[in-house]
């Protein structure tokens, strides 16, 4: 999966940051929005887009295919094709944002899973001259699978249908009937052309018909903070901090991410799978001591009494617990090119907790264009959707996806190659 380093100011303003994916079909103008959106919030280096001038007057080009911008593998600009997951950073006074570009090719569908695991928002985007096709209801179907709380239907090309009110309205009303059949808390549709800019960061005197927001004010304004879950605190431990140092004999921390919930000095836990429990005495962080730790703080937990905690056990309230199980139904996307059937051991990675779990059955497989369910499947394919029995070799402390995208979520791997095979999202109990 391709990535870069987020800068020193995207770590610093986590509190008002959005992540969101964009996908869609093939030369829907994914990589045009992204780049038009870099180069309209000038987050781009001059040199960069010199090079990007250059690179378009060489493929004979009449205009700066900002597309290249976020194409940046050679081989992916002479195949005109983009196939893996690229993240990039931008930023405007209101807000920074982290962007998962995901392929369009329908055998990448694994990839899309990838980048809108840990989204706030999807952007699926839609030719104007094609409407929907296959791709845009299988990643709006994944979208909502992932509980991406946010989808946004951006019709693109707009420009190439004379920006005809009516063609806008009869691809949002089809989708708007298909995400009927979904479960979307927040759909919002904007017609656009990425290569014109038009209703990309302004709006667009192009279609004066159209009276909602630009993008880029949606993604600015767009409410995220209440997506989170504050009710069940869960804090999975993934370093214990023990000081080797002679003059630090009695500190005794436990570092990890906050999942959900909100924890502060003084609050009553309890550890598990031990049972016992303690209150916090401090929290820190890389700025000192604070008064309450929310997700996705990334934080010290120090308890006033001495009780064993190891990496991936997790920290909670009294009354207030995970569910602690070894069998577990799950939907499960499955990523590998060998098929996956009942029987089959794998290893399992759940929040910072590793095991060993068993393929019991296959409830049945998921056709994600139809939403209909294959009972008799009898394995599971490539980028396939399906749902799963499984029986693990340790406790789980796990709550359902639909409630924590943290603690419902899991990946398996292939012991023999250690490839993640598998994106897994936790059923009801």
């Amino acid at each position: 999966m391709a990535a870069t380093t987020p800068p020193p100011a995207v770590e610093r303003n986590r509190a008002d940051m959005l992540r969101f994916a964009t996908a869609g079909s093939v030369d829907d103008g994914k990589s045009t929005l992204i780049g038009r959106l870099l180069y309209d919030s000038k987050s781009i280096f001059a040199d960069q887009l010199e090079a990007v001038e250059k690179a378009s007057a060489a493929k004979g080009d009449e205009y700066v295919n900002l597309a290249l911008l976020t194409d940046g593998l050679r081989a992916e600009r002479e195949q005109g094709i983009t196939i893996d997951v690229a993240y990039r950073y931008f930023a405007t006074p209101r807000r920074t944002f982290i962007i998962a570009d995901t392929p369009g090719h329908i055998q990448y569908t694994r990839n899309m899973v990838t980048g809108a695991s840990t989204a706030d928002l999807a952007i699926v985007l839609v030719d104007a001259r094609k409407g929907l096709v296959e791709q845009s209801r299988r990643h709006a179907f994944i979208a909502t699978l992932l509980r991406v709380p946010h989808l946004v239907l951006a019709v693109n090309k707009m420009d190439l249908v004379d920006y005809a009110q009516e063609v806008f309205e009869q691809i949002a009303d089809e989708f708007t009937r298909f995400a009927t059949k979904l479960d979307v808390p927040d759909l919002t549709v904007i017609p656009i052309s990425a290569l014109n800019g038009d209703n990309i960061v302004t709006r667009s005197a192009n279609m004066p018909w159209y009276d909602g927001p630009s993008l880029l004010h949606h993604l600015e304004h767009v409410h995220v903070s209440s997506d989170r879950n504050l009710i069940d605190a869960r804090f999975p431990v993934q370093y214990v901090i023990r000081p080797q140092s002679s003059s630090v004999t009695d500190y005794r921390g436990y570092a990890g991410t906050i999942a959900s919930g909100v924890f502060k000095p003084g609050d009553e836990v309890m550890v598990l799978p031990s049972g016992f429990t303690s209150t916090i005495s401090s929290i820190e962080t890389m700025d000192g001591p604070v008064a309450e730790a929310f997700p996705p703080m990334a934080v010290t937990i120090r308890l006033a009494d001495e009780i064993d905690v190891s990496r991936g056990d997790m920290i909670c309230r009294p009354h207030n617990a995970p569910h602690v199980t070894q069998d577990v139904e799950a939907m499960v996307c499955w990523m590998s090119e060998r098929p996956l059937t009942a029987g089959t051991k794998l290893a399992m990675e759940h929040t910072t907790k590793s095991m060993r779990t068993l393929v019991k059955s296959i409830q049945y497989v998921l056709d994600v264009n139809t939403l209909h369910r294959s009972d008799g499947a009898t394995q599971l394919g490539l980028n396939e959707v399906g749902r799963l029995r499984l029986r693990t070799t340790q406790p789980l402390f796990a709550d359902a996806y639909r409630r924590n995208r943290t603690t419902g979520a899991f990946i398996l791997i292939d012991e023999a190659t250690n490839a993640t095979v598998g994106a897994g999202m936790i059923l009801e109990s």
